[in-house]
């Protein structure tokens, strides 16, 4: 048994390799169909918005089963223990720890008063916090302590002199230096 010569086995590769590639080619080969992932999806068109009114389509419309916002149910926490001021490019953070009456509370925040606006040189802050209904009353001071922080911007501090923050009990302060 005598095996084929290189040289007869390579013309028809070569003429049936060089039939494919022509069929390949643009005169509406295997280019122009859907076997292509490059032709899953057309080109980009334009196309015109209602002019109804505003419409952004990234932002959803309110559905039924969304919820509802909430007033804030939080009260002012028991005792401001800290107050600290720590700077960062572009404003500072407002670090705060209180001590609340009990254990159990929850959705602690830093809210601004006087709508973030400072008063005669003066930005004010009351820690509030959630009681939950299966609060205890009493436990250590470790367990009953609250974090807190806000960022304020250069914008913000600009005008004040002075950071308060309130408590039920006490309030803490510190002036700019």
């Amino acid at each position: 048994m005598t095996l084929p010569s290189a040289r007869s086995t390579a013309r028809p590769l070569l003429l049936w390799s060089a039939l494919i590639l022509t069929g390949c080619g643009g005169g509406g080969g295997l280019s122009d169909s859907w076997v292509n992932p490059g032709n899953w999806f057309g080109q980009s068109r334009s196309e015109a918005i209602s002019a109804d009114g505003i419409v952004n389509p990234l932002i959803p419309k309110q559905k039924a089963l969304t919820r509802k916002k909430v007033d804030y149910q939080g009260t002012p926490v028991a005792q401001i223990k800290s107050l600290r001021i720590e700077r960062k490019p572009g404003g500072a953070i407002v670090h705060v720890v209180g001590v609340s009456d009990g254990i159990g509370y929850y959705d602690v925040r830093l809210q601004q008063d006087n709508d973030g606006m400072p008063v005669d040189g003066v930005l004010s802050y009351t820690l509030k916090a959630v009681r939950s209904k299966s609060a205890i009353r009493g436990g250590s001071e470790a367990a009953r302590q609250i974090n807190a922080a806000r960022y304020i911007s250069n914008q913000e501090l600009k005008s004040a002199r002075k950071i308060i923050v309130i408590g039920a009990q006490n309030q803490r302060s510190t002036r700019r230096r």
